[in-house]
């Protein structure tokens, strides 16, 4: 039992690391629903080009706004922007939606 018991740590164990390292990708989709950012963090590495699209499902329209990134960009109701984002240091990045500030808050994660 305990042999059992211990297996099932380091395999949630190993879960949990492999979500909180960044990821090797380019590209990142952001959908904003009820005024929030889905996902609301994003893993990525250091020293990498990257594009985050940002797809608004709501009726209304939103800004996406990083004061950290040196980013606005208006998102009308059901459409959607690309964002090029340069390569990064190591760090932490944050964004939100300038209409929804209270709600609608995000963070870049670079490793």
């Amino acid at each position: 039992m305990k042999k059992f018991s211990l297996i099932l740590i380091l395999f949630f164990h190993s879960l949990n690391c492999f979500a909180q390292d960044p990821i090797a990708k380019d590209e990142f989709v952001i959908k904003i629903k009820n005024h929030r950012f889905e996902p609301d963090l994003i893993n990525v590495l250091a020293n990498t080009k990257f594009k985050i699209i940002v797809e608004n499902l709501d009726n209304t329209i939103e800004e996406f706004e990083s004061d950290d990134l040196k980013k606005e960009k208006l998102i009308g109701a059901g459409k959607k922007i690309t964002l090029q984002i340069s390569p990064l240091k190591a760090g932490e990045y944050k964004f939100y939606g300038d209409f929804h500030q209270k709600t609608a808050q995000g963070k870049i994660i670079v490793k």
